[in-house]
């Protein structure tokens, strides 16, 4: 033989796991472990069960592009949202998958429920699927994700945040929080509470508050801790959160909530209490949903495009996928909308 004949084939990578270790694992061949993961129903059930536990044990992911190609669906691009009720979720994947429709791909949607490892999990079934780009949300995923993303060299892009390791497309939440607070201190207010998403689900949730701590703190000012309330993303948890501020010692004059959802309730309790907004108290969202503006008064809200997001995402990945040049730092612009439930502090 020639040494052009002599080829060796390419080492998978030591980390990697095969159906080789899968099969030795299990103690069967590897024509069995194939038909099993392949879902041909020639193999026992029971024998089904074992190799698959073994293989979800291992952690072993079907290569995606043989995958892909096995299966015709090459042309497939995966998200995970943390849930389906958000409507800004709803409204940026929606927008990633028109523009990736329009370039012949087609979606396929995971929810996690805000669960790392479920998040885990619905990446690791995407990826069987064969999908060609990712899009996630936030920047705060397990590890072992990150590690699976690598190794299988697949695009990945992170939305809804800044995330200065990994590529995104996403709002500087920091900037949302310090702008909602410096409008609030420019009408005279030195007294703030604060209700907001649940932090360790949530580093957009978390960046806010930083960037409404930073804009008190330049003021001499600061968000005391019984101010700061956090729940579950809901109307009713809003309401729930409000009574407790205003319940409170020395209640605020102004409150800022992590979404518009939030401050929904919030408004709904001040009105139950008898409570003048703005008169008494200003109370201002994060979003700017459809319903904000038809509130009594209508809301002040932070608008975050969510079908830029979904829409650069995409153009985002397609770019990888396709080999083309791509920023992976991708701020989408905020405004301020000033709306009825703000406006200058009475002198108390």
């Amino acid at each position: 033989m020639t040494n052009e004949t002599k080829k060796r084939a390419p080492r998978r990578k030591s980390n990697a796991i095969s159906v080789i270790d899968v099969a030795r694992a299990a103690g069967v061949s590897t024509a069995t472990v194939s038909r099993v993961l392949n879902g041909k129903a020639t193999v026992a059930a029971e024998l089904q069960s074992r190799v698959r536990d073994i293989a979800r044990e291992l952690g072993y992911t079907p290569h995606a592009a043989a995958r892909a190609l096995a299966s015709q669906r090459s042309k497939t691009i995966g998200a995970v949202i943390p849930s389906l009720e958000n409507q800004n979720f709803a409204i940026g994947v929606f927008a990633l998958q028109k523009r990736i429709g329009e370039a012949g791909y087609t979606l396929l949607l995971g929810c996690s429920y805000y669960d790392q490892e479920d998040e885990l999990k619905q990446v690791r079934a995407l990826i069987a699927d064969g999908i060609a780009g990712l899009m996630l949300v936030g920047r705060s995923h397990s590890p072992a994700l990150y590690e699976l993303i690598e190794k299988e060299q697949i695009p990945l892009v992170n939305g809804w945040t800044v995330d200065h390791d990994h590529p995104y497309v996403g709002f500087d939440n920091v900037a949302v929080g310090r702008r909602l607070a410096e409008y609030l201190l420019d009408l005279g207010h030195t007294r703030f509470g604060m209700i907001t998403q649940m932090t360790q689900h949530s580093d957009r949730a978390a960046d806010r508050i930083t960037g409404v701590r930073a804009a008190l703190q330049s003021r001499g000012l600061q968000l005391r801790h019984e101010h700061l309330i956090e729940m579950p993303h809901k109307i009713i948890e809003g309401q729930m959160a409000m009574k407790a501020l205003m319940n409170g010692p020395d209640r605020p004059t102004a409150v800022i909530c992590g979404t518009d959802l939030l401050a929904i309730g919030a408004l709904a309790e001040a009105r139950e209490a008898g409570i003048d907004v703005p008169g008494e108290l200003s109370i201002a969202g994060i979003n700017d949903i459809e319903f904000s503006s038809f509130t009594s008064p209508p809301l002040t809200t932070m608008r975050l495009a969510a079908d830029e997001i979904g829409a650069r995402s995409a153009e985002y990945l397609l770019a990888r996928i396709e080999g083309r040049p791509v920023s992976s730092q991708n701020i989408v612009p905020t405004d301020l909308i000033v709306r009825g439930t703000t406006a200058r502090a009475r002198n108390v």
